[in-house]
């Protein structure tokens, strides 16, 4: 009789069983981008003018690597509009500037090219 109480307990308990070990699994497969996003690059810009190659800028402390007229860099504290001022200064205008959230709008990129000046 031990077994079949045993056996019924069990099979009530298998369901949340399932539904623990689903979400988890769901937790560990969508958590493994994120973590890789935080090590990749987070700001994208595109140069209105290219440069020669690939080359590194350091601007404020932020590595970026650009290649043509595509540049990437690891996130900052500051905020992305700041971010592409600085990196405006040492590169000149640029036509597109993103983060993971998506690009920068026009008012804010005519605000962030200002600073070539």
């Amino acid at each position: 009789m031990m077994t079949a109480n045993t056996s019924g307990a069990l099979r009530q308990l298998l369901p949340a069983i399932l539904a623990l070990v689903g979400t988890a699994t769901s937790f560990t497969v969508t958590a493994g981008p994120a973590r890789a996003a935080v090590n990749g690059p987070f700001y994208s810009a595109t140069l209105s003018r290219p440069m020669e190659g690939e080359q590194k800028v350091i601007q404020k402390g932020v590595l970026w690597k650009c290649e043509g007229a595509e540049c990437s860099a690891p996130r900052d504290t500051s905020r992305p509009a700041i971010v592409c001022a600085r990196l405006v200064q040492k590169v000149g205008p640029v036509t597109r500037f993103a983060t993971p959230q998506g690009d920068l709008g026009a008012e804010d990129l005519a605000k962030c090219n200002g600073a070539a000046d």
